[in-house]
């Protein structure tokens, strides 16, 4: 459980892998970048200063998109398509997992990845199932899915769809590179560590899988951004009624 200060391994994985920390020998640094601690505890609260809903404001412009509980819907699947590629490509490359408290994982909601977060410090913690699931699933997908439902009345299924998404879309691209690369031990020990956060009861019920593919239960809502469609492991095979009544997800 060896974890270098610029977690370099990660790199060739391509930038949703990708983490920077505050040892690392390029970029600016995070200088006074908001942590997710204050980030998960100012949703409600702080209005357009909180990095959360600027972010989800950042995702209206870009998409031009004018249902804010859409635009919190991708801004979250993303989030945790980072979180979860993170920690899991650190988990089988390295065998163990930085601490990613979000007390020490700043986020630049207007950059793009790579360069959106910063882990302040690096503290090697187990590479297991119950660890990942402790920093990535209770530390900030749990608070961040409670803050979202409250204050934009995103679904709570339709967010831990998007985190069992993100999960499978991490896992399968790891699966792709390590055995492009020749790593076949790897990619077992990420196919089982995989198995073995898909049995958590608030991720098994978000869908089917079947090897490294995967069918969700729900829908992100994509289909709701202008010259969207359904996403390759949604629930519906064509976009739905778009009206305001057929949007739950």
């Amino acid at each position: 459980m060896d974890l270098d200060p610029d977690l370099a391994a990660l790199r060739p994985l391509g930038g949703f892998f990708a983490l920077r920390t505050a040892g690392a020998s390029a970029g600016p640094g995070p200088g006074a970048l908001p942590n997710f601690a204050e980030t998960y505890q100012t949703i409600s609260s702080d209005g357009d200063g909180n990095a959360m809903t600027f972010r989800v404001a950042v995702v209206a412009d870009r998409l031009r998109v004018a249902e804010p509980r859409v635009c919190a819907s991708l801004a979250q699947q993303a989030l945790a398509a980072r979180l979860w590629s993170v920690a899991l490509g650190c988990a089988v490359l390295y065998g163990g997992v930085p601490d990613l408290d979000p007390r020490l994982l700043r986020w630049d909601a207007s950059a793009t990845v790579p360069d959106d977060l910063w882990l302040t410090e690096v503290r090697p913690l187990p590479g297991d199932a119950a660890t990942l699931l402790d920093t990535v699933l209770h530390a900030h997908l749990q608070p961040l899915g409670e803050a979202l439902t409250s204050r934009y009345g995103v679904a709570s299924g339709l967010l831990w769809g998007n985190a069992g998404s993100a999960l499978a879309a991490a896992a399968r691209e790891l699966d792709r590179w390590v055995r492009a690369n020749g790593r076949t031990d790897a990619a077992e020990r990420a196919a089982a560590l995989t198995d073995d956060l898909f049995a958590h009861p608030l991720l098994r019920a978000t869908g089917t899988r079947a090897g490294t593919a995967f069918r969700r239960r729900s829908c992100c809502l994509y289909y709701r951004v202008p010259g969207g469609g359904v996403c390759g492991d949604c629930c519906f095979t064509r976009p739905p009624d778009s009206s305001p009544r057929a949007a739950s997800g």
